[in-house]
Protein backbone atom coordinates (compact mmCIF):
# COMPACT_ATOMS: atom_id res chain seq x y z
CA UNK A 1 0.00 0.00 0.00
CA UNK A 2 1.40 3.43 -0.92
CA UNK A 3 2.44 5.10 2.15
CA UNK A 4 -0.42 8.18 1.94
CA UNK A 5 -3.18 5.80 1.49
CA UNK A 6 -6.24 5.54 3.35
CA UNK A 7 -6.10 2.80 6.16
CA UNK A 8 -8.60 1.25 8.15
CA UNK A 9 -6.89 2.20 11.29
CA UNK A 10 -7.94 5.89 12.52
CA UNK A 11 -5.20 7.13 11.08
CA UNK A 12 -5.49 8.90 7.33
CA UNK A 13 -2.13 8.80 6.20
CA UNK A 14 1.24 7.17 7.26
CA UNK A 15 4.81 8.16 5.78
CA UNK A 16 6.96 5.33 6.05
CA UNK A 17 10.10 6.04 4.09
CA UNK A 18 10.53 9.33 6.40
CA UNK A 19 11.74 8.56 10.08
CA UNK A 20 10.31 11.70 10.95
CA UNK A 21 6.23 11.63 9.74
CA UNK A 22 5.76 15.37 11.19
CA UNK A 23 9.02 16.84 10.18
CA UNK A 24 8.34 20.96 10.77
CA UNK A 25 9.92 21.55 7.28
CA UNK A 26 8.39 25.13 6.32
CA UNK A 27 6.34 24.69 3.34
CA UNK A 28 6.19 27.99 1.76
CA UNK A 29 9.85 28.62 2.40
CA UNK A 30 11.93 29.91 -0.59
CA UNK A 31 14.15 27.35 -1.02
CA UNK A 32 13.80 25.30 -4.23
CA UNK A 33 11.20 22.81 -4.79
CA UNK A 34 9.47 23.82 -1.36
CA UNK A 35 9.21 27.65 -2.67
CA UNK A 36 4.80 27.77 -2.71
CA UNK A 37 3.65 31.08 -3.01
CA UNK A 38 -0.10 30.83 -2.38
CA UNK A 39 -2.92 32.99 -4.28
CA UNK A 40 -3.18 36.10 -2.82
CA UNK A 41 -6.96 36.66 -2.65
CA UNK A 42 -7.29 33.05 -1.07
CA UNK A 43 -8.31 34.66 2.62
CA UNK A 44 -10.73 36.74 0.89
CA UNK A 45 -12.39 34.38 -0.65
CA UNK A 46 -12.51 32.14 2.32
CA UNK A 47 -14.15 35.16 4.16
CA UNK A 48 -16.42 35.90 1.37
CA UNK A 49 -20.48 36.35 2.26
CA UNK A 50 -22.89 33.63 0.52
CA UNK A 51 -23.31 34.50 -2.81
CA UNK A 52 -27.07 34.39 -3.63
CA UNK A 53 -26.52 36.01 -7.64
CA UNK A 54 -27.18 32.59 -9.19
CA UNK A 55 -29.17 34.22 -11.87
CA UNK A 56 -27.00 36.29 -14.90
CA UNK A 57 -29.16 39.30 -15.50
CA UNK A 58 -28.52 42.15 -18.54
CA UNK A 59 -25.97 43.38 -16.91
CA UNK A 60 -23.98 40.57 -14.83
CA UNK A 61 -25.22 38.32 -11.85
CA UNK A 62 -28.44 38.92 -9.69
CA UNK A 63 -30.29 37.34 -7.22
CA UNK A 64 -31.91 34.69 -7.89
CA UNK A 65 -35.57 35.46 -9.26
CA UNK A 66 -36.84 32.28 -7.77
CA UNK A 67 -36.14 31.06 -4.47
CA UNK A 68 -35.62 27.32 -2.93
CA UNK A 69 -36.70 25.87 0.84
CA UNK A 70 -34.81 23.38 1.92
CA UNK A 71 -37.41 21.36 3.02
CA UNK A 72 -38.11 21.22 -0.39
CA UNK A 73 -35.25 18.66 -0.76
CA UNK A 74 -35.25 16.96 2.38
CA UNK A 75 -31.85 18.95 3.50
CA UNK A 76 -33.58 20.08 7.01
CA UNK A 77 -33.16 16.37 8.27
CA UNK A 78 -29.39 16.62 7.48
CA UNK A 79 -27.27 17.71 10.77
CA UNK A 80 -24.03 17.49 9.46
CA UNK A 81 -21.52 18.93 6.42
CA UNK A 82 -20.47 15.58 5.33
CA UNK A 83 -24.63 14.41 4.99
CA UNK A 84 -25.34 17.40 3.29
CA UNK A 85 -22.81 16.66 0.61
CA UNK A 86 -23.84 13.00 0.34
CA UNK A 87 -27.44 14.14 -0.49
CA UNK A 88 -26.50 16.21 -3.08
CA UNK A 89 -23.88 13.51 -4.59
CA UNK A 90 -27.55 11.59 -4.43
CA UNK A 91 -29.55 14.10 -6.40
CA UNK A 92 -29.92 13.17 -10.09
CA UNK A 93 -31.22 15.66 -11.72
CA UNK A 94 -28.49 18.34 -12.72
CA UNK A 95 -30.84 21.66 -12.12
CA UNK A 96 -31.50 20.00 -8.66
CA UNK A 97 -27.83 19.32 -7.66
CA UNK A 98 -26.91 22.63 -8.33
CA UNK A 99 -29.79 24.04 -6.59
CA UNK A 100 -28.79 21.61 -3.04
CA UNK A 101 -25.56 22.29 -3.42
CA UNK A 102 -25.76 25.88 -2.69
CA UNK A 103 -28.22 25.14 -0.30
CA UNK A 104 -26.43 22.84 1.63
CA UNK A 105 -23.23 25.04 1.67
CA UNK A 106 -25.77 27.91 3.04
CA UNK A 107 -27.68 25.69 5.54
CA UNK A 108 -23.99 24.13 6.84
CA UNK A 109 -22.83 28.05 7.15
CA UNK A 110 -25.80 29.58 8.80
CA UNK A 111 -26.56 27.16 11.12
CA UNK A 112 -22.83 26.07 12.10
CA UNK A 113 -23.18 22.75 11.71
CA UNK A 114 -20.17 20.11 12.54
CA UNK A 115 -18.33 18.26 9.60
CA UNK A 116 -19.49 15.28 10.88
CA UNK A 117 -19.08 12.06 9.22
CA UNK A 118 -20.40 9.59 6.21
CA UNK A 119 -20.14 7.61 3.58
CA UNK A 120 -20.58 8.80 -0.14
CA UNK A 121 -22.97 6.75 -2.76
CA UNK A 122 -20.05 4.97 -4.61
CA UNK A 123 -20.73 7.11 -7.56
CA UNK A 124 -23.26 10.37 -7.73
CA UNK A 125 -26.64 10.14 -9.31
CA UNK A 126 -27.10 11.24 -13.18
CA UNK A 127 -29.88 12.19 -15.11
CA UNK A 128 -30.57 10.02 -18.67
CA UNK A 129 -29.02 12.81 -20.70
CA UNK A 130 -26.13 13.84 -21.98
CA UNK A 131 -25.20 9.92 -22.96
CA UNK A 132 -21.79 9.14 -22.04
CA UNK A 133 -19.71 8.05 -24.33
CA UNK A 134 -15.72 7.52 -24.62
CA UNK A 135 -14.14 10.95 -25.59
CA UNK A 136 -13.39 9.52 -29.23
CA UNK A 137 -17.11 9.17 -29.56
CA UNK A 138 -17.60 13.03 -28.42
CA UNK A 139 -18.51 14.47 -32.08
CA UNK A 140 -16.64 17.65 -33.26
CA UNK A 141 -18.02 21.21 -33.11
CA UNK A 142 -19.64 20.42 -36.70
CA UNK A 143 -21.59 17.31 -36.09
CA UNK A 144 -22.73 18.76 -32.28
CA UNK A 145 -25.80 19.59 -33.92
CA UNK A 146 -24.91 23.04 -31.81
CA UNK A 147 -23.61 26.01 -33.13
CA UNK A 148 -19.73 26.93 -31.53
CA UNK A 149 -20.77 28.98 -28.33
CA UNK A 150 -23.75 26.67 -27.16
CA UNK A 151 -20.84 23.78 -27.50
CA UNK A 152 -18.57 25.49 -25.61
CA UNK A 153 -21.45 26.09 -22.92
CA UNK A 154 -22.42 22.42 -22.97
CA UNK A 155 -19.01 21.23 -22.65
CA UNK A 156 -18.28 23.90 -19.71
CA UNK A 157 -21.62 22.75 -17.76
CA UNK A 158 -20.68 19.12 -18.23
CA UNK A 159 -17.03 20.47 -16.17
CA UNK A 160 -19.23 22.24 -13.89
CA UNK A 161 -21.55 19.74 -12.95
CA UNK A 162 -18.86 17.23 -12.39
CA UNK A 163 -17.02 19.62 -10.28
CA UNK A 164 -20.08 20.10 -7.86
CA UNK A 165 -19.78 16.07 -6.99
CA UNK A 166 -15.93 16.37 -7.40
CA UNK A 167 -15.89 19.18 -4.33
CA UNK A 168 -18.77 17.12 -2.11
CA UNK A 169 -16.95 13.62 -3.09
CA UNK A 170 -14.03 15.00 -1.38
CA UNK A 171 -15.61 16.40 1.67
CA UNK A 172 -18.03 13.32 2.73
CA UNK A 173 -15.08 10.57 1.80
CA UNK A 174 -12.67 12.21 3.63
CA UNK A 175 -14.90 13.10 6.27
CA UNK A 176 -13.76 10.70 8.72
CA UNK A 177 -10.42 12.11 9.19
CA UNK A 178 -11.71 15.64 10.32
CA UNK A 179 -9.10 15.61 13.35
CA UNK A 180 -6.23 15.47 10.96
CA UNK A 181 -7.22 17.49 7.94
CA UNK A 182 -8.97 20.17 10.18
CA UNK A 183 -12.04 21.75 9.23
CA UNK A 184 -10.79 23.96 7.13
CA UNK A 185 -10.37 21.52 4.52
CA UNK A 186 -13.76 20.84 4.58
CA UNK A 187 -14.68 24.56 4.26
CA UNK A 188 -12.94 25.15 1.31
CA UNK A 189 -14.27 22.31 -0.69
CA UNK A 190 -17.84 22.86 0.22
CA UNK A 191 -17.44 26.26 -0.42
CA UNK A 192 -15.83 25.21 -3.71
CA UNK A 193 -18.89 23.30 -4.66
CA UNK A 194 -20.86 26.12 -3.88
CA UNK A 195 -19.35 28.19 -6.27
CA UNK A 196 -19.73 25.38 -9.01
CA UNK A 197 -23.19 24.64 -8.69
CA UNK A 198 -23.60 29.03 -9.02
CA UNK A 199 -21.59 28.38 -12.46
CA UNK A 200 -23.50 25.24 -13.53
CA UNK A 201 -26.50 27.43 -13.03
CA UNK A 202 -25.53 30.29 -14.89
CA UNK A 203 -24.45 27.78 -17.68
CA UNK A 204 -28.02 26.14 -17.81
CA UNK A 205 -29.52 29.48 -18.40
CA UNK A 206 -27.21 30.69 -21.02
CA UNK A 207 -28.24 27.50 -22.87
CA UNK A 208 -31.68 27.61 -22.17
CA UNK A 209 -31.32 31.50 -23.95
CA UNK A 210 -29.92 29.76 -27.04
CA UNK A 211 -32.41 27.65 -27.49
CA UNK A 212 -30.68 24.58 -26.07
CA UNK A 213 -30.19 22.46 -22.97
CA UNK A 214 -27.66 20.36 -21.08
CA UNK A 215 -27.92 16.93 -22.43
CA UNK A 216 -28.16 17.73 -26.22
CA UNK A 217 -25.33 16.20 -26.64
CA UNK A 218 -23.33 13.29 -25.80
CA UNK A 219 -20.67 13.99 -22.99
CA UNK A 220 -17.77 11.72 -21.24
CA UNK A 221 -17.34 10.68 -18.26
CA UNK A 222 -13.29 11.21 -17.83
CA UNK A 223 -13.66 13.22 -14.95
CA UNK A 224 -15.07 10.99 -12.24
CA UNK A 225 -13.15 8.32 -13.70
CA UNK A 226 -10.27 10.21 -12.23
CA UNK A 227 -12.46 11.21 -9.36
CA UNK A 228 -12.18 7.49 -8.89
CA UNK A 229 -8.49 6.88 -9.23
CA UNK A 230 -8.44 8.61 -6.23
CA UNK A 231 -10.71 7.58 -4.04
CA UNK A 232 -8.56 5.97 -1.13
CA UNK A 233 -5.73 8.73 -1.16
CA UNK A 234 -6.43 12.38 -0.33
CA UNK A 235 -2.96 13.60 -1.54
CA UNK A 236 -3.56 12.12 -4.87
CA UNK A 237 -7.02 13.50 -4.84
CA UNK A 238 -5.54 17.12 -4.50
CA UNK A 239 -2.61 15.71 -6.95
CA UNK A 240 -4.78 14.91 -9.53
CA UNK A 241 -7.68 17.12 -9.76
CA UNK A 242 -7.20 20.42 -8.81
CA UNK A 243 -3.06 20.41 -9.28
CA UNK A 244 -3.75 18.34 -12.83
CA UNK A 245 -6.85 18.22 -14.57
CA UNK A 246 -7.98 22.28 -13.37
CA UNK A 247 -4.21 23.94 -14.24
CA UNK A 248 -4.73 22.07 -17.61
CA UNK A 249 -7.14 24.17 -18.02
CA UNK A 250 -4.71 27.29 -17.44
CA UNK A 251 -2.57 26.16 -20.81
CA UNK A 252 -5.79 25.55 -22.84
CA UNK A 253 -7.49 28.71 -22.42
CA UNK A 254 -6.36 31.26 -24.36
CA UNK A 255 -6.61 29.30 -27.51
CA UNK A 256 -10.68 28.36 -26.28
CA UNK A 257 -11.37 32.06 -25.34
CA UNK A 258 -10.11 33.41 -28.48
CA UNK A 259 -12.92 30.66 -30.46
CA UNK A 260 -15.72 31.78 -28.09
CA UNK A 261 -14.75 35.86 -28.39
CA UNK A 262 -14.57 35.01 -32.53
CA UNK A 263 -18.19 33.64 -32.28
CA UNK A 264 -19.20 36.84 -31.23
CA UNK A 265 -21.04 36.12 -28.42
CA UNK A 266 -20.66 39.24 -25.94
CA UNK A 267 -22.87 37.68 -23.29
CA UNK A 268 -21.70 34.36 -23.42
CA UNK A 269 -18.00 35.62 -23.35
CA UNK A 270 -19.23 37.66 -19.99
CA UNK A 271 -20.54 34.84 -18.05
CA UNK A 272 -17.13 33.02 -19.41
CA UNK A 273 -14.70 35.58 -17.89
CA UNK A 274 -16.95 35.80 -14.94
CA UNK A 275 -17.01 32.27 -14.40
CA UNK A 276 -12.92 31.60 -14.78
CA UNK A 277 -12.37 34.93 -12.77
CA UNK A 278 -13.69 32.62 -9.63
CA UNK A 279 -12.41 29.89 -10.68
CA UNK A 280 -8.69 30.66 -9.81
CA UNK A 281 -9.49 29.79 -6.46
CA UNK A 282 -9.74 26.47 -6.63
CA UNK A 283 -6.55 25.51 -8.49
CA UNK A 284 -5.17 27.16 -5.46
CA UNK A 285 -6.97 25.63 -2.81
CA UNK A 286 -5.82 22.34 -3.98
CA UNK A 287 -2.06 23.39 -3.78
CA UNK A 288 -2.43 24.97 -0.52
CA UNK A 289 -3.99 21.81 0.75
CA UNK A 290 -1.52 19.90 -1.07
CA UNK A 291 1.29 21.40 0.35
CA UNK A 292 -0.44 20.97 4.11
CA UNK A 293 -1.27 17.14 3.89
CA UNK A 294 2.69 16.68 2.59
CA UNK A 295 3.79 19.09 6.06
CA UNK A 296 2.12 16.62 7.90
CA UNK A 297 4.17 13.58 6.36
CA UNK A 298 7.18 15.47 6.48
CA UNK A 299 7.56 14.24 2.41
CA UNK A 300 8.87 16.91 0.26
CA UNK A 301 5.74 18.42 -2.03
CA UNK A 302 7.46 18.36 -5.25
CA UNK A 303 8.61 14.84 -5.11
CA UNK A 304 5.12 13.74 -3.80
CA UNK A 305 4.00 15.04 -6.62
CA UNK A 306 5.17 13.50 -9.46
CA UNK A 307 5.55 10.30 -7.31
CA UNK A 308 1.95 10.23 -7.00
CA UNK A 309 1.35 11.32 -10.77
CA UNK A 310 3.71 7.86 -11.77
CA UNK A 311 1.50 5.75 -9.33
CA UNK A 312 -2.17 6.85 -10.77
CA UNK A 313 -0.77 6.94 -14.03
CA UNK A 314 -1.14 10.42 -14.47
CA UNK A 315 0.45 12.14 -17.80
CA UNK A 316 1.56 16.11 -17.54
CA UNK A 317 1.21 17.64 -21.17
CA UNK A 318 2.36 20.66 -22.37
CA UNK A 319 2.94 23.24 -23.51
CA UNK A 320 2.22 25.44 -20.10
CA UNK A 321 0.80 28.32 -19.46
CA UNK A 322 3.41 29.57 -16.84
CA UNK A 323 1.95 33.04 -15.86
CA UNK A 324 -1.65 31.47 -15.30
CA UNK A 325 0.32 28.47 -12.84
CA UNK A 326 2.62 30.72 -11.36
CA UNK A 327 -0.23 32.61 -10.25
CA UNK A 328 -2.44 29.52 -9.09
CA UNK A 329 0.57 28.85 -6.63
CA UNK A 330 2.08 25.61 -8.58
CA UNK A 331 6.04 25.94 -8.78
CA UNK A 332 7.25 25.17 -11.96
CA UNK A 333 9.74 22.50 -11.16
CA UNK A 334 6.63 20.50 -10.29
CA UNK A 335 5.39 19.44 -13.60
CA UNK A 336 7.87 21.28 -16.42
CA UNK A 337 11.30 18.66 -16.56
CA UNK A 338 11.89 20.58 -20.03
CA UNK A 339 15.98 21.71 -20.39
CA UNK A 340 14.72 25.23 -20.90
CA UNK A 341 12.67 25.59 -17.16
CA UNK A 342 16.01 26.34 -15.04
CA UNK A 343 13.35 27.41 -12.12
CA UNK A 344 13.81 30.83 -13.10
CA UNK A 345 10.76 32.73 -14.80
CA UNK A 346 12.07 33.06 -18.49
CA UNK A 347 9.24 32.60 -20.36
CA UNK A 348 7.19 35.03 -18.03
CA UNK A 349 7.65 37.83 -20.67
CA UNK A 350 5.70 36.34 -22.86
CA UNK A 351 2.96 35.08 -20.83
CA UNK A 352 1.94 38.20 -18.93
CA UNK A 353 1.56 39.51 -22.54
CA UNK A 354 -1.68 37.48 -22.32
CA UNK A 355 -4.91 39.22 -20.96
CA UNK A 356 -5.94 38.57 -17.98
CA UNK A 357 -9.37 37.45 -19.43
CA UNK A 358 -7.61 34.59 -21.35
CA UNK A 359 -5.38 33.57 -18.33
CA UNK A 360 -8.81 33.38 -16.20
CA UNK A 361 -10.58 31.51 -18.82
CA UNK A 362 -8.49 28.71 -18.23
CA UNK A 363 -10.02 27.95 -15.49
CA UNK A 364 -13.57 27.46 -16.66
CA UNK A 365 -12.58 24.64 -19.32
CA UNK A 366 -10.69 22.73 -16.62
CA UNK A 367 -10.07 19.35 -17.59
CA UNK A 368 -11.61 19.84 -20.99
CA UNK A 369 -7.80 19.25 -22.01
CA UNK A 370 -8.26 15.58 -21.38
CA UNK A 371 -10.19 15.23 -24.67
CA UNK A 372 -7.81 17.55 -26.86
CA UNK A 373 -6.11 14.27 -29.06
CA UNK A 374 -10.14 13.47 -29.75
CA UNK A 375 -11.91 16.94 -29.84
CA UNK A 376 -10.61 19.21 -32.86
CA UNK A 377 -12.52 22.63 -32.90
CA UNK A 378 -13.22 24.49 -36.63
CA UNK A 379 -10.06 26.17 -37.96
Amino acid sequence: MHPLKLMSSPTLFTCSSFPRCFLTTNLFSSSSSLEISPWSGLQAWRDSPLNESRFWGRNGPELSPSSFDANDYGLSSASSLAELGSLVLSAGDPLTKSKLSHLAFSKWRNEKLPIGSCVPPSRPARPIKPQLVSPKEIPAPKDSGLPLNAYMLHNLAHVELNAIDLAWDTVVRFSPFLSILGEGFFADFAHVADDESRHFAWCSQRLAELGFKYGDMPAHNLLWRECEKSSDNVAARLAVIPMVQEARGLDAGPRLVQKLIGFGDSQTSKIVARIADEEVAHVAVGVYWFASVCKKLGCAPCSTFKDLLREYNVELKGPFNYAARDEAGIPRDWYDTSPTNNGHKDKQGTNEQLSVVYERLASIISMECENASSIKPPD
